[in-house]
């Protein structure tokens, strides 16, 4: 059994738009719901992209924008919950994926937004959430600018593939699932139906080696979460293909990904462009960032 439970904060992405405060309201709910701490980080450039042909504009410099983008966020936050939850709030200059993985370094998770972008924008988008999360050394939950609180947030889905790439998403899922008084659907797919259903051999069917490696892999954590209400199912359509399928009906998709930025993993490529709901990526291993995680310019900026 792995140990991916963490008591760090709840980071999350700030960048000053406004269907990001959907992305914060999130993580507040998070962080509310898990006792933990609520970071909020926007990461700027020290270039400005002020255009010189502009006459009479003077920039604000990107720290002091990111300062104010913070100090909004932060009012949002206190003005929504008050001060049931503790809150900080850092500027970290840098790419984005730099000062993101630093921040996040002791974090219980990260929490970023999906855009509404479309074609080579989404993929490029999807990409560096999936490098994020590799470096990140926790799990990545990618919400969509669409999201809003509904009862589908009572219901987990993660993927499984009967591999050791499975068991930090299990444990994420399990512990998301008892934390939001959910139910889980572990959904295990993936061979072509001519297979998954042949009776010529019943005792060797996809369907009873597969439901005997779902009751063997979910055992011991139906014995941690005995709270937790589990669903099984099996599919023939491909892994990603099924867990977008269920997207629909739940308020949370839990899927694995190797720890290491390539090979990008298709079923979390796909499963974080096309989720209607917000997808939490667990990377299978912690991967060795000390190197990447040089001073990135933070600064605090306060709260209240």
């Amino acid at each position: 059994m792995s140990t991916w439970t963490r008591t760090g904060p709840v980071v999350v992405e700030v960048d000053g738009r406004a269907e990001n405060l959907r992305v914060v309201d999130y993580a507040a709910a998070e962080a509310l719901r898990r006792g933990a701490e609520l970071v909020l980080v926007a990461p700027y450039s020290a270039h400005s992209s002020f255009s010189p042909m502009t006459l009479g504009y003077t920039p604000k410099p990107p720290a002091e924008l990111a300062d104010a983008t913070l100090r909004a966020a932060a009012a949002h936050v206190r003005h929504r919950d008050g001060y049931a939850l503790q809150l900080a709030a850092v500027a970290g200059e840098g790419s984005r994926t730099r000062v993101l993985a630093h921040a996040a370094r002791n974090a219980r998770m990260l929490i970023v937004g999906r855009s509404r972008g479309r074609g080579p924008q989404q993929l490029l988008n999807t990409h560096t959430n999936l490098t994020l999360a590799s470096r990140a050394g926790c799990p990545v939950v990618v919400v969509p600018a669409s999201w809003k609180p509904s009862l589908q947030d009572r219901k987990v889905a993660v993927g499984i593939d009967g591999t050791a790439l499975s068991s930090e998403a299990l444990e994420f899922a399990f512990g998301t699932a008892a934390g939001r008084e959910a139910e889980l659907v572990v959904v295990h797919a993936g061979l072509p139906a001519e297979h998954a259903w042949n009776d010529d051999d019943p005792e060797h069917t996809w369907i009873s080696r597969a439901d005997h490696l779902l009751s063997e892999t979910l055992a011991p954590w139906a014995s941690r979460f005995p709270e937790v209400r589990v669903t099984r199912f099996l599919s023939s359509r491909q892994p990603a293909a099924a867990l977008v399928q269920e997207s629909g009906d739940v308020g949370l998709v839990v899927v694995g990904s190797h720890g290491s930025p390539l090979p990008i993993d298709p079923v979390a490529r796909r499963s974080v462009a096309a989720m209607t709901c917000p997808v939490a990526i667990v990377p299978h291993h912690r991967p060795t960032v000390e190197h990447e995680l040089q001073q990135c310019g933070d600064h605090v900026v306060p709260t209240s």
